[in-house]
């Protein structure tokens, strides 16, 4: 660790701000950019993820924007009340994660704001197309593979990262009975068995680990940990206070392990983990292309999951623990791949040597980061803690 000087955090700080006013508007009818220069495009998972942290930035511009983008998503909302995958392009759908995303950021944005009927139409919309997504028809919501911001990457059947999305816009929205009843339905285990004669309901608690799975979905499931999905699981409540510290313990325990092993060569997590190796069974032709071991969504780390990490660490009580993981995460958004950048709030890094690999001044890296930043000063975690 280089840095655990707090002005180093304030510099990083000011330099998200900067990115992030930067990228504010783009070409698209002035929406704001998802990357400075290789995503010019309103992708509307990434700016739906940024609103935490742009709502925490005190930045009235920022602000301004997510109210913009959120109206213009509840324009382009399809009839049946589908949120598409560009801001700008009502055409373009099939996401899995844009619209309990959409609701997550307009509840939050209620909360900001104090306005409870913000966009109220759409958000009914939303909420409805979202109950027609479980199979049962009750309460996992379920997805086809590569539809959520995993586009490399299959989760089928019911993903642990989108039904933390949908647990959290129910607790922030006031369902607090459906948030209950989808809580209650998770908490089941894993289908291990080769055959489900009893015809048990599936979950998503692991029984041999303090971690959530990847995905589920019949007898079939994927135990491989996934941080986005258990970092949320953990802000959000969803997780108890006991399998939030024994996670964050196993956790630490594992990465620890993986740099012993030349798997991991800074102290931040992969976005997932153990990396699926050619030959593997759920290895895929294509990921030799786009997700080899320790790449993109393959082990990649990823500073906007770092940072919701770091927030989940805080709502865990390990404070500590926290703030060395954000002077760490400090570090790491200096480098970019253009030299010339003080701050490169890359995309992701590459896990055996920490190299950025993506697209520098990444919207939702910095606008993540300000919100870990907003997490270990206040020792807590906004929006979702309350």
């Amino acid at each position: 660790m280089k840095t655990k000087n707090w002005q180093a955090i304030e510099n990083a700080r000011q330099g998200a701000l900067e990115v992030l006013l930067h990228n504010v508007h783009g070409p698209f009818q002035g929406l704001p950019r998802t990357a400075a220069w290789g995503y010019p495009e309103p992708y509307t998972r990434d700016l739906m993820l940024s609103v935490p942290g742009l709502l925490v930035s005190g930045n009235n511009q920022l602000i301004a924007s997510v109210k913009r983008t959120l109206e213009v998503l509840s324009l382009n909302q399809s009839k049946k009340g589908h949120i598409p995958s560009m801001v700008h392009d009502p055409e373009n759908l099939g996401a899995s994660d844009t619209t309990p995303l959409f609701l997550l950021a307009a509840g939050m944005f209620r909360k900001f704001t104090g306005d409870d009927t913000f966009l109220e139409v759409a958000v009914q919309k939303a909420l409805t197309w979202m109950e027609y997504q479980s199979p049962s028809d009750e309460y996992l919501v379920a997805q086809q593979p590569t539809s959520d911001w995993r586009d490399e990457q299959w989760v089928l059947g019911f993903g642990l990262y989108v039904n933390t999305i949908v647990y959290s816009y129910l607790r922030i929205l006031n369902d607090h009975k459906r948030a209950e009843l989808l809580k209650k339905a998770m908490q089941h285990f894993t289908i291990t068995a080769s055959a489900n004669p009893h015809h048990l309901h599936e979950g998503m608690v692991v029984k041999t680990q303090p971690y959530y799975a990847l995905w589920s979905y019949k007898i079939y499931s994927s135990e491989r940990f996934d941080l986005l999905g258990n970092s949320l699981a953990i802000v959000s409540g969803l997780a108890s206070a006991t399998r939030a510290k024994h996670m964050v313990d196993w956790i630490e325990t594992t990465c620890e392990q993986m740099k012993i092993k030349g798997e991991l060569a800074i102290d931040l997590a992969p976005n997932f983990f153990p990396f699926i190796l050619p030959g593997d069974v759920d290895w895929k032709t294509r990921y030799a292309m786009f997700n080899m071991p320790g790449d993109y969504h393959n082990g990649g780390i990823w500073p906007f999951i770092s940072a919701l990490h770091i927030a989940a660490l805080v709502t865990a009580g390990k404070y500590k623990l926290a703030k060395e993981k954000l002077y760490t995460l400090t570090d790491l958004i200096t480098i970019s791949r253009n030299k010339e950048l003080k701050y490169g709030f890359n995309e992701w890094y590459k896990a055996q040597n920490g190299q950025p690999m993506g697209q520098d001044w990444q919207t939702w890296s910095a606008a993540l980061y300000l919100y870990a930043v907003d997490c270990v000063e206040k020792n807590t975690s906004p929006f979702f803690s309350e």
